[in-house]
């Protein structure tokens, strides 16, 4: 179909996925080789290299080696400190996509440049909004287990995600979530709590609404489930939906026109912003 683009994830290891898991791990090899290049060329052994970018010497060897996503404060810094002449910093978003699932690696750069992010969920709390502990418990649930290197990389690559709430200009962020999505209490109640406090405090930054959908509707316009609209520089919009293993970008334009129809109406069925806000806090008194 024009205007959609179906993709796996890298777990999959079949078809679209192989290939997209394949080259984030060809982008952390080349980036680890050139690292040991120039810390050589540098004669710096691995310890006290660390200790002038603030990483012990089995860290450095964990980059070299592709093991490792290095975070882009430390490409920073070793650039600087091997005299790299900006090589290592050229690296800094392709090693920043590697860190995501292959699947979502696209639709993370677009969320990234984003003016709008509007955003509809039915099952879990949407990862912009989610704190360590609980992105920490839904991957560690996911079937088949995740192994804990995977699960700790891609708790790091969410929590960069949330960079976009410091951007400025400031993006319009909102969302939409139903009632049990703030109602269940995955990873226990400590976490539960967490995340209804974390959900409360970005919920008053201006550029921020979120609204709940209470259980209570009789018309529902989301009952095809959870999908997110961005709107980028120029006025285009993209559509990204997940599901069991698969993501979907959606460029066409009457699709996406219908997407963004679909989630006004949603908006309109759920409590306001401020009702909305005022339930999570009553929620997060009763947990």
């Amino acid at each position: 179909m024009a205007g959609v683009e179906e993709r796996e994830p890298a777990e999959s290891g079949v078809g679209a996925g192989a290939s997209e898991y394949e080259f984030g791990a060809g982008v952390l090899y080349v980036f680890g080789r050139q690292l040991k290049l120039f810390r050589a060329r540098a004669g710096l052994e691995r310890a006290e290299f660390g200790a002038l970018t603030g990483y012990s010497a089995s860290t450095i060897a964990s980059f070299e080696q592709g093991r490792r996503i290095a975070p882009p404060k430390f490409i920073d810094r070793a650039d600087e400190v091997l005299d790299a002449g900006g090589v290592l910093k050229a690296s800094k978003e392709e090693v920043a996509r590697a860190q995501y699932p292959a699947f979502f690696r696209d639709a993370a750069k677009l969320e990234a440049e984003a003016l709008e992010v509007h955003v509809y969920d039915n099952h879990v709390v949407n990862g912009l909004l989610q704190t360590e502990e609980y992105t920490r418990a839904l991957l560690a649930m996911r079937r088949p287990l995740l192994d804990q290197d995977t699960i700790e990389q891609r708790v790091t690559a969410r929590l960069v995600r949330q960079e976009i709430f410091n951007k400025w200009p400031a993006p319009l962020l909102s969302f939409v979530m139903e009632e049990p999505v703030v109602m269940r209490p995955l990873g226990g109640k400590a976490v539960q709590r967490g995340q209804l406090e974390q959900i409360l405090l970005l919920g008053q930054n201006r550029n921020v609404e979120i609204q709940v959908m209470p259980l209570d509707r009789e018309d529902n316009a989301g009952v095809d489930g959870p999908f997110t609209v961005l709107t980028r520089h120029g006025g285009d919009q993209v559509g990204y939906m997940e599901a069991q293993g698969r993501s979907t970008l959606v460029t066409d334009r009457e699709e996406v026109r219908a997407l963004a129809a679909r989630y006004g109406i949603i908006r309109a069925q759920a409590l306001t912003p401020r009702e909305s806000l005022a339930f999570i806090e009553k929620l997060l008194g009763e947990v």
